[in-house]
């Protein structure tokens, strides 16, 4: 049985939009951990785009915000997988560019960042295939559409 024990930290009060976030959070990472076959603690940071900035900076030297980081624990870590950290302003910004719900897309992201925790890439073609049909079967397995079928809106 694969399964996921979940620490929630949210430092942003525009995470309060979405009802039951942690089930929410919970939910997508056990389908992510079902998905991939590996159980683990996760230790989750839900905030805003500042310190996602921050912490791209500080990690990947990148000065901008990002919608999700991953940080795994390593190997020597037994059941702790590691931290995901998830930027709402983006996050937001990006579901409402796809026209789907802010849930769907966090679910998305969860998902994604797991599957790095657990070893997962996408920097080459072929690993980045792998991921994205873990994470559409992943979403699949809770009702959520392929979010790579999903095209941005243009402005007119």
């Amino acid at each position: 049985m694969t399964g996921v024990k979940l620490d929630l930290r949210i430092d942003s009060d525009d995470w309060t939009c979405l009802h039951d976030v942690s089930k929410l959070c919970l939910r997508a990472l056990s389908a992510a951990a079902r998905i991939a076959g590996r159980s683990g603690d996760v230790s989750l940071l839900l905030t805003d785009d500042a310190a996602m900035q921050k912490l791209n900076g500080q990690w990947r030297d990148q000065d901008r915000p990002t919608d999700v980081l991953s940080f795994p624990a390593g190997s020597q870590a037994d059941a702790f997988l590691g931290d995901i950290a998830i930027g709402y302003g983006l996050a937001a910004r990006d579901a409402g560019a796809q026209d789907k719900a802010l849930t769907d897309h966090l679910a998305h992201l969860l998902v994604h960042g797991y599957l790095h925790l657990c070893g997962y890439d996408h920097m080459e073609d072929t690993e980045a295939a792998k991921m994205e049909a873990l994470e559409i079967s992943a979403l699949a397995s809770l009702g959520i559409p392929d979010p790579y079928s999903i095209k941005p809106k243009t402005r007119s």
